[in-house]
């Protein structure tokens, strides 16, 4: 997997992950994610990309997570949820299939990216 440009990572579309593929190493998730150059971060060892929100309200957080499960319904590769505290929201990204990163995840955060800037 070549490292890409967040432009480049929105233009792709997810690719069904049934597993029997290697997760990305964590050099190249380190590149990966610098190149897409956002607030995500790496976590779990490497395994997870996670990004924090706070929001002014609970209908923001909601409208938020609403617009990122649709998105998800979309690509058809789906994050982990997290809304404590009425307007903070933590999403995570991974390959369940394969215990960790794959270009799919990367794909998704870059469109969540342009999903918070369309939001404000």
């Amino acid at each position: 997997m070549e490292i890409l440009s967040s432009s480049q990572l929105e233009a792709k579309t997810c690719q069904p992950c049934e597993g029997g593929v290697e997760p990305c190493e964590l050099t190249h998730a380190k590149q990966q994610l610098a190149a897409l150059g956002s607030e995500w971060e790496l976590v779990d060892g490497g395994k997870k990309i996670s990004r924090k929100f706070k929001l002014k309200n609970f209908v923001e957080a909601m409208r938020l997570l609403n617009a990122v499960a649709e998105l998800a319904e979309l690509e058809q590769h789906h994050p982990d949820l997290h809304l404590t505290g009425y307007r903070q929201v933590r999403i995570d990204l991974t390959t369940h299939a394969i215990g960790g990163l794959s270009e799919n995840d990367f794909i998704v955060a870059a469109k969540i990216d342009t999903v918070v800037k369309q939001l404000g």
